[in-house]
């Protein structure tokens, strides 16, 4: 390699690491009303002594189903204490079915297992699952039993749930999918901090500030 070669591979170099750095340290250092909104009224937590923090989302959102795979990272890693939720909206008419799906899945134990392939149902194999019946064979092909997917989605138990989702929605004045609510009293969302690569650190940086302004002892 000549002399010139080095020298603008040197320079490329320059900039790729400034690029990288201007990337990370994008996320480490967030503003308040443009990163990230403190809430007025701040809202209380439904997880005790831990730090809460919920995603509003719909199975229904592509948005969502893009966050998914980085958000399923970051919850491999979840510090002691902080709890993660999920709360779904029903900003359409199909996404109120698509919220009862969750909650279905959550009282059968699987939503965490299950919730990449709803997405993938959804997003990937164009398969209506607002459709109850469509939902009730879907769930039977991934070894639930039919029969108990449809108690369970039509029990009283997920309606109040739904009921409960609804008025988290509008306390948190929710107006777009995936926004995620940090200990009651943060706003973040992936448009806010750049990416959905990036969100789960903008989570981190808030959770760290939630614990610092939380009481001592």
């Amino acid at each position: 390699m000549s002399f010139r070669e080095l020298q603008l591979f040197g320079r490329a170099l320059l900039v790729l690491l400034a690029a990288a750095f201007a990337s990370g340290s994008a996320v480490a250092q967030l503003t308040e009303g443009k990163n990230y909104a403190r809430i007025a009224n701040p809202q209380p937590v439904e997880t005790g002594k831990k730090i809460e923090v919920i995603e509003f989302f719909s199975y229904g959102c592509p948005h969502c189903a893009e966050l998914e795979p980085h958000l399923d990272a970051w919850l491999a890693k979840l510090p002691q204490d902080v709890a993660f939720r999920r709360v779904p909206v029903m900003f359409q008419q199909r996404w109120t079915p698509l919220a009862k799906i969750y909650y279905t899945l959550d009282a059968l134990g699987v939503e965490s297992k299950l919730s990449p392939d709803v997405f993938k149902a959804i997003h990937g194999q164009n398969v209506a699952l607002w459709d109850d019946e469509k939902f009730y064979d879907w769930a039977a092909t991934k070894g639930i039993d039919r029969n108990k997917a449809k108690e369970v989605f039509t029990s009283f138990a997920v309606d109040g749930k739904m009921k409960r989702a609804l008025q988290l929605a509008q306390q948190y004045n929710v107006q777009s999918v995936p926004t995620v609510v940090v200990d009651g009293k943060f706003v973040t969302s992936s448009d806010r901090v750049g990416t959905h690569a990036q969100l789960p650190g903008a989570i981190d940086e808030l959770v760290n500030k939630a614990r610092a302004e939380r009481p001592k002892g």
